[in-house]
């Protein structure tokens, strides 16, 4: 049997990898196999994560451990066999390659070829250029520049005054002195 993984990026429209790899492989290799299609170093932490049909994350499958004190159960790529967590056509997941600004691909398992077997992973399919695996504080602040807007409008109304705020905040006191922070009456 074989998986057959559709990757795409939301930064380059253009991007597209196909992964080809055994069920009873790991995490790891298929970690392995997204960094060699896509050129990048391998030396970034990373992680794989479960998502429902809405692209929510479920299940983290971590390349290191990072804590050991979690409730939450904790899946190694090196000990992870893909068929453990994966198995239906279709199944998403999300690979974070850039923790710093949650930066991912998108993955699908787009394919289970059944009657063949492959020995190691291979990328069947590799069209256009893949984003950048980390960009530049430079880069970064434009990126959040153009996604944070915190001019005049930022509260929602032209108008703000600082002093709005001041003169209800009599009515938000320290529940310990007596105050609410919630006025019934009011809302």
């Amino acid at each position: 049997m074989i998986y057959q993984f559709l990757i795409l990026s939301d930064e380059v429209d253009n991007f597209r990898r196909e992964i080809k790899i055994s069920p009873d492989a790991t995490f790891l290799d298929l970690h392995r196999a997204i960094m060699d299609a896509a050129k990048y170093k391998h030396d970034e932490m990373c992680s794989f994560f479960i998502c429902d049909e809405d692209w929510t994350k479920k299940t983290e499958i971590t390349l290191i451990d990072m804590d050991a004190s979690s409730e939450v159960d904790t899946y190694l790529m090196e000990d992870t066999v893909l068929d453990e967590l994966l198995g239906d056509e279709h199944q998403k997941l999300l690979y974070v390659f850039d923790y710093l600004l949650e930066r991912s691909f998108f993955i699908e398992l787009n394919k289970i070829i059944t009657g063949q077997n492959i020995d190691k992973p291979t990328c069947s399919l590799s069209i256009g250029s893949p984003p950048p695996q980390s960009i530049s504080i430079d880069e970064m602040e434009k990126r959040l520049d153009q996604h944070i807007d915190v001019g005049e409008d930022f509260y929602g109304d032209a108008a703000y005054n600082d002093d709005e705020l001041d003169s209800i905040s009599g009515d938000y006191d320290d529940p310990a002195s007596g105050g609410s922070y919630y006025d019934d009456e009011r809302y």
